[in-house]
């Protein structure tokens, strides 16, 4: 009679093979996410401090903006993104300039002088990827700052 010799796993083993199979899993996607430049880190302002101290007259232009008679309006069409200004900027020099941020990937921000005609501006659609952007419009007209804010999904 030949003897079998089987390697025998209790439970204990078992669950500790297991719980090292699943660590490792874990890990290997923590290695991809900081070694793949694809899942690039950075804070959302590299210059934050000096925002910072522009904080004030930030609060000043977003407090003019919402003292207009009517909102800047966004439209998605078949050319792009509308952005209509009120009716107040329809005649006036306007000079700023509209910001689209990803703060996923900085690659990915838009930034775009303002340049209106017939008081609004289109954004042509291949300038997009699909995702949130962080919407920033700031211009000027007549000496008065203002600052519209708000959340953009493409």
């Amino acid at each position: 009679l030949k003897k079998h010799n089987k390697m025998k796993i209790n439970w204990g083993t078992g669950l500790v093979i297991a719980m090292i199979a699943f660590m490792l899993f874990i890990l290997s996607f923590v290695y991809k996410a900081f070694t793949n430049k694809k899942y690039d880190h950075h804070l959302v302002s590299k210059e934050y401090y000096k925002d910072d101290l522009n904080y004030q007259q930030e609060i000043d232009a977003i407090t003019n903006a919402k003292k207009l008679k009517s909102q800047i309006k966004i439209e998605h069409n078949d050319n792009g993104v509308k952005l209509i200004f009120p009716d107040e900027f329809k005649n006036k020099k306007v000079k700023g300039k509209i910001t689209f941020t990803r703060s996923a990937n900085e690659k990915l921000d838009i930034i775009i002088p303002i340049k209106l005609k017939n008081n609004q501006i289109t954004i042509n659609n291949s300038k997009f990827v699909k995702g949130i952007y962080i919407l920033k419009i700031n211009w000027e007209s007549e000496g008065t700052k203002y600052l519209f804010k708000n959340n953009f999904y493409y």
